[in-house]
């Protein structure tokens, strides 16, 4: 089994070095400092606070080099894969499977969903439909990533917590595939089962990335306090129920309640969500995947989005006058 990992920062290099150390064969492509030092030192995890592992691993930044894949696992920002399928291409055979490893909605969201949206595409996540046309829906797994990393110098990547990554068909079948990924996944130490209903996971991490993360980037507030001070988690609380309620619209399940999961937000304590992180370190911020996905489903569905409307505004913004967005 041939697995590629494109976009190998913190998660990339993190599931890169755990498939190495299972004896699979893997590849990376990555780019800049972090690439040069991964080719000549190796990939380098870090996990416990403290234990230290080498791999050699097979890393570019040109995917020509690595040619064909079974599984290309896509670790990137979302708004990042648009400009890359083209490049993406000769890892792509006959009977590659492509592993969406990226947060939001995703692209593919309404391929086999069935129902009177089937084969809606999204222009906010896949502009001019590059993914869409340029990979193919049949190709995809879904896939929702737990675990939080960070790259903490060139070709060191430090693992914080967490190792599961579920995985799920479109069409909620229990594919050889699939399977077969998970097989490998977990060979590595990793949790990877294979969901029936994998757009559910992906709204329930949604459901806090949509709300904490612009509001934590406007304010700069940390998690635990965003949720407890009355107005900001009235705030995420109003944008988490409107996304909730276009949710259930196209069939999605929310096995807990809003206030559960604010709750669950507070008690991961001074958090800095990626988005506010993204703010200071000049990275282009998220946005589009957590937000105007939303948003864009709240008008395809006819729901009221206010207060989502109100946050997506101010960050837009923000992001903007930071040279950002």
């Amino acid at each position: 089994m041939k697995i590629c990992i494109f976009g190998a920062g913190a998660i990339g290099g993190y599931l890169g070095v755990k498939l190495a150390q299972a004896g699979i064969d893997v590849s990376l492509v990555a780019r800049g400092p972090h690439l040069e030092a991964m080719q000549s030192n190796g990939l380098t995890l870090i996990e416990d606070g403290q234990e230290r592992s080498t791999v050699s691993v097979n890393a570019s930044d040109n995917a020509g080099d690595l040619g064909p894949q079974d599984y290309v696992i896509v670790t990137l920002k979302a708004h990042s894969v648009p400009a890359v399928v083209d490049r993406m291409q000769p890892l792509i055979g006959e009977n590659t499977t492509l592993v969406s490893g990226v947060n939001g909605v995703p692209w593919w969201y309404f391929h086999k969903l069935g129902g009177r949206y089937e084969g809606t595409r999204l222009s906010s996540v896949d502009p001019d439909n590059a993914q869409w046309n340029g990979f193919g829906p049949d190709r995809v797994i879904g896939c929702v990533v737990y675990p939080a990393a960070e790259v903490v110098e060139p070709g060191v990547v430090k693992h914080i917590e967490g190792n599961r990554f579920s995985l799920g068909e479109p069409d909620g079948s229990k594919s050889e595939r699939a399977r077969s990924l998970s097989q490998a996944l977990t060979s590595a130490g990793l949790k990877a089962p294979v969901r029936p209903r994998i757009r559910d996971e992906i709204w329930l991490k949604l459901w806090g990335n949509l709300s904490f993360n612009p509001i934590s980037a406007l304010t700069h507030a940390t998690l635990d306090v965003l949720c407890t001070d009355p107005g900001t988690r009235a705030v995420a609380r109003g944008m988490m129920v409107e996304a909730q309620e276009i949710a259930e619209k196209l069939g999605a399940k929310f096995p807990i309640d809003v206030d559960r999961r604010i709750e669950g937000g507070a008690a991961v304590g001074a958090h800095r969500t990626s988005m506010w992180q993204d703010l200071e370190l000049g990275r282009p911020m998220e946005i589009d995947a957590l937000v105007s996905s939303v948003q864009e489903l709240g008008r395809l569905t006819n729901t009221p989005t206010p207060t989502i409307d109100t946050v997506l505004a101010l960050v837009q913004l923000r992001a903007r006058t930071a040279g950002l967005y």
